[in-house]
Parts: structure tokens; C-alpha cells; sequence
């Protein structure tokens, strides 16, 4: 049993006395002691390395204290597991030396194993829950199928992901044999993660904003919404599409216990698009962690009187900047953590 359920109960719906917090991005390059460990190891070293995983997972806990711990990993080790081969540059971001660009490629994507390709996922996941000690839900993620193929294509990340489109637009046939390659793997995958311990899942459509609402449904949330369906029944699937607004009536009608919203959607535009009987998160500005922290506190508040205490989950609209100062991010959780009606 989880200590702290206050984030899977949100996910159900239930009454809260407060919503429960976490941040995108919590694990990672805002904190000191993950920059000691960044300054040993690269990225995929961290990435694939249990205990460095782990500990890079629960580090914003300890400091903190959010109600909910995300897996420190990264939405390419999909592609890797899939014979793309995908590198971090430091001070770029990824870069993948051969996209895919012609039918041939797509041919030479496999779906793997993913219980021998990406279990050493599954073993920070287990190592994770050792150090949480059922204290609070971790949360397994992946990127969605559109967001992958986004840099399998374009080869590293974009303004607009022109070649990706491109490649859509000019070869659907290719386009959507690649999207559900990365839909059954993610789909794999997931599952793995929810036996290994994981309490919930999130799928990040950081660049579906980019897709018309019409192009949309076609290469983005239909694979999305397979995920949703095949995995509703093992655990709570919470998607977030950056940019996606015009989607969230449609997303709303799905089996997702939950919806990220972005920053530039209101909360009341996002529980009239939605219905208003999901459970949404989000959806504070990043940047806005630059303001004094008096300030946060009064716009945290501000904002869960806005979305309503139940049904919601805080946190913010999308990653945490590297450079925001730490007791910015305190001010944040400790909002929530004051909040009363």
C-alpha cells in the first residue's frame, strides 16, 4: 500500500483534501546533487545505470517532498531498443547520425524485445521502489508514437520538425508502419513498467502542437489512444499533449484517467473542452518559477481555485528550466502543500 495516495486517488477522481503536486522535469538538471552526479557520467550512462536512475529519482523527493516521483529516464531509449542508433550532445540535445528517411528505413526499424532491450529500465524502476518504500506512486513514462517518429525522422530536435512532416506527408504508407512499430514497442514497454512496480503512466506528446487538429488525429492520437486502451486496465494513463488544446475534446472521450494541459490553455477553457469531468494537470508556466516566490505561492492558488481542488493534479505546463533557483521550486510545492478551501 501507498503511504502518500493522494496522487492516484486525483487520478480516480476522488475527493482530496488538497490536489496533489509534482513537476515535469522534476528529476534532473535544476538540483546541485544531479549535477554532481551529471558531471561523472553522460546521459545514457545515467539513463541505463540502475542506481544512478534511482537516485537521480527520488533526490527532488528528499528534497522536497512532492506527492508523486516520475522515473528518471528519457523517452529515446525507445528508439535505441529499436536499432536507431540516438545520442545526447551536450549543449545540443539529441542527435541521431542516420535518420529515417526512406521505406528501406522504416523496413529496418525492428520492434524488440523489450524485456531484454530496455530492462534496465525495469531495474531503476525496482531499484526506485526500494528507496520510496511505498512512501509515495512512481510514475513510468514514455513519449508518444508521434513525438518519437518526430526525431527518428528530423534527426535531432526542431523548431518544426519540417522533415518529419515531410516524410508523413509524401509517404503515409511509411509513416504509419513507423507509428505503430513505436506504438507496439511503447505499448510493450509500458506493461513492463507497471509489472515492475510503476503506479501510473504518462504519455508525452511534446511536439503533437505541431500537427494541424486534422493531421492530428491521423499521426498522432489514434496511436496514442491504442496505448491508452491497452494498457487502461493494468494501471492509470495520464497524456499530456504540448500544444493540443484543440484535441482535448476528443482526448476527454478516451480511457486516459487524466489530461496534461499546457500553460497557454486557462483552466477554464481546459475544463470546458474536457468536459469538466476528467482529472486534469498542470499547468503553471516554467518560466513563471522565476518569479519571487511570494508571487508563486499567490498564482499557485490562484490557479487551484481556478481548476478546483478535486480532480485535479498540480503542476506545471510543461519541463522545469535548468537554471530556476531552488527555493523557487519549494515555493511551488509548498503552495500546494498550504492550500485550504
Amino acid at each position: 500500500m501507498i503511504k502518500n495516495d493522494l496522487y492516484l486517488r486525483a487520478l480516480k477522481g476522488e475527493t482530496v483534501e488538497r490536489p496533489p503536486v509534482w513537476m515535469m522535469r522534476q528529476a534532473g538538471r535544476y538540483l546541485p546533487e544531479f549535477m554532481e552526479i551529471k558531471a561523472k557520467y553522460d546521459f545514457f550512462t545515467r539513463c541505463r545505470t540502475p542506481e544512478l536512475a534511482s537516485e537521480i529519482t527520488v533526490q527532488p523527493i528528499r528534497r522536497y517532498g512532492m506527492d508523486a516521483a516520475i522515473l528518471f529516464s528519457d523517452i529515446l531509449v525507445i528508439p535505441q531498443a529499436m536499432n536507431i542508433e540516438v545520442e545526447m550532445k551536450p549543449n545540443f540535445g539529441p542527435y541521431l547520425p542516420k535518420p529515417v528517411r526512406t521505406q528501406q528505413d522504416v523496413d529496418n526499424v525492428i520492434i524488440p524485445d523489450v524485456t531484454i532491450e530496455l530492462d534496465y529500465v525495469m531495474q531503476a524502476i525496482k531499484a526506485t521502489k526500494e528507496l520510496l518504500n511505498d512512501d509515495i506512486p512512481l510514475i513510468g513514462f514514455a513519449g508518444s508514437p508521434w513525438t518519437i517518429l518526430c526525431y527518428c525522422v528530423q534527426g535531432q530536435g526542431s523548431k518544426n520538425f519540417d522533415k518529419a512532416k515531410q516524410f508523413c506527408f509524401t509517404n503515409p504508407v511509411g509513416a504509419h508502419q513507423l507509428l505503430q512499430k513505436i506504438t507496439d514497442t511503447t505499448i510493450a514497454y509500458l506493461k513492463e513498467k507497471v509489472k515492475a512496480g510503476c503506479n501510473a503512466v504518462q504519455i508525452f506528446d511534446s511536439w503533437g502542437g505541431m500537427l494541424s487538429p486534422v493531421d492530428y488525429q491521423e499521426f498522432s492520437w489514434q496511436y496514442i489512444n491504442q496505448i491508452i486502451e491497452a494498457l487502461k486496465d493494468d494501471a492509470p494513463v495520464v497524456a499530456f499533449g504540448k500544444g493540443c488544446w484543440f484535441a482535448l475534446g476528443e482526448m476527454a472521450k478516451s480511457n486516459a484517467s487524466a489530461l496534461g494541459i499546457d500553460w497557454t490553455c486557462s483552466a477554464r477553457n481546459a475544463r470546458y473542452l474536457t468536459g469538466g469531468n476528467i482529472t486534469l494537470q498542470g499547468n503553471f508556466d516554467p518560466s513563471r518559477l522565476f518569479s519571487p516566490p511570494a508571487e508563486i505561492k499567490k498564482m499557485v492558488h490562484q490557479m487551484i481555485t481556478e481548476f478546483g481542488k478535486d480532480k485535479y493534479i498540480v503542476n506545471l505546463g510543461h519541463g522545469i528550466l535548468p537554471n530556476i533557483p531552488l527555493d523557487n521550486a519549494k515555493a511551488f510545492i509548498d503552495a500546494v502543500k498550504d492550500y485550504h478551501v
